[in-house]
């Protein structure tokens, strides 16, 4: 109960954070401002987690996610959540440098969280041109 009530909490977190790109509000001022770059990053921050903490947490159950030594069982939690979110990570930016793979599962989420990644700074500056036509 408490597996599927986590999944549910990370996806709802990931799509509020997304929603702040998507849903009509002006970014505040400047195209370029600390305040949007630390939206942005904010973003990308809880998109990772995210992301990293259902690698995590499908470990835990027994879902063989990530072909990474550091993920076996007698690994410990703290090496096996550092390797989550660092794939994650690696994904979300589409950096990809191949030493940890995604597997069965896996390899779905990694996509959808590429996707995202490759979304985010698309929505970003489309969201931000928009606005500074409409002002």
């Amino acid at each position: 109960m408490h597996f599927y009530l986590s999944i549910t909490l990370i996806v709802l977190a990931i799509t509020m954070s997304l929603k702040t790109l998507f849903v009509p509000q002006k970014i505040k001022g400047k195209q370029v401002s600390l305040e949007n770059f630390i939206t942005l990053a904010l973003i990308y921050a809880t998109v990772m987690a995210g992301f990293g903490l259902l690698y995590y947490l499908l470990d835990l159950k027994g879902t063989w996610v990530l072909s990474d030594v550091s993920m076996r069982p007698s690994t410990s939690s703290y090496e096996r959540m550092s390797t989550s979110m660092y794939f994650s990570a690696i994904t979300l930016f589409s950096v990809g440098y191949g030493d940890i793979a995604p597997v069965g599962v896996g390899r779905v989420i990694a996509v959808i969280e590429a996707l995202v990644g490759y979304t985010i700074p698309a929505a970003f500056v489309t969201r931000a041109v928009f606005d500074q036509k409409r002002s």
